[in-house]
């Protein structure tokens, strides 16, 4: 018996559908800037190249960049209260986990951009007498942020993607929202296919963009 396909009953939740496209876009916005502010700080440090400061920095890069982000939001939410006594509310466990997420990938972007300046520069700079402030901001800092962009860019339509886990602690996000709708609807290919897209009326345009920042860096 061939299925037939009914968006109706889908539509039929609009205004549910526009809640939870609202909280996606707000964790996706706040997480990102977030993980930039992050990012700048965590990437600055690593510069200075003292042991003490960057190790501890290297190891949340690390542990971040490594493990799952579902693992973490999870661990925020569940573990947090049993290893420190501190419980969190599901919004801001997630939102937690999801910002440092980003700050790992953002202190590598911006480290990234940094030493990919050629040491001649910087040699030549500090040959002129420039300060380390100086040398940053008018020799370092308007070359490496154009090879930032990009990767930042696409950094970020993966954070977007990633508020998707946020269900997991039933934050009423797209996905979350998904849920609900398929418990009441029972039509589960029909909400799933138009949560895909959603978020691919949203991506796309961001992955047209991050291309064009791509192609002007490499001219």
């Amino acid at each position: 018996m061939a299925y037939k396909w009914d968006f109706g009953a889908v539509y039929a939740y609009l205004n549910l559908w526009l809640k939870g496209l609202g909280v996606t876009l707000g964790y996706s916005l706040g997480t990102v800037l977030g993980g930039l502010v992050i990012g700048v700080a965590c990437g600055m440090l690593l510069l200075y190249r003292r042991r003490w400061v960057t190790l501890p920095i290297h190891y949340y890069v690390e542990i971040f960049r490594c493990t799952p982000l579902l693992v973490q939001i999870v661990w925020f939410y569940y573990a947090l209260p049993i290893v420190l006594s501190v419980e969190l509310p599901a919004w801001l466990a997630a939102g937690l986990g999801l910002t440092l997420y980003m700050g790992a990938f953002s202190t590598e972007i911006f480290r990234g951009g940094i030493i990919s300046i050629d040491k001649g520069q910087w040699q030549a700079a500090r040959a002129l007498g420039m300060t380390n402030a100086e040398l940053m901001r008018h020799i370092i800092l308007p070359q490496a942020i154009k090879r930032m962009v990009p990767p930042f860019v696409n950094q970020s339509i993966i954070q977007l993607k990633n508020t998707s886990l946020l269900y997991v602690v039933a934050v009423p996000d797209l996905m979350y929202t998904g849920s609900v709708v398929v418990a009441d609807t029972f039509r589960p290919l029909e909400v799933y296919t138009s949560v895909a897209a959603i978020y691919f009326a949203i991506l796309y345009p961001l992955t047209l963009y991050a291309a064009r920042l791509e192609a002007r860096v490499d001219q």
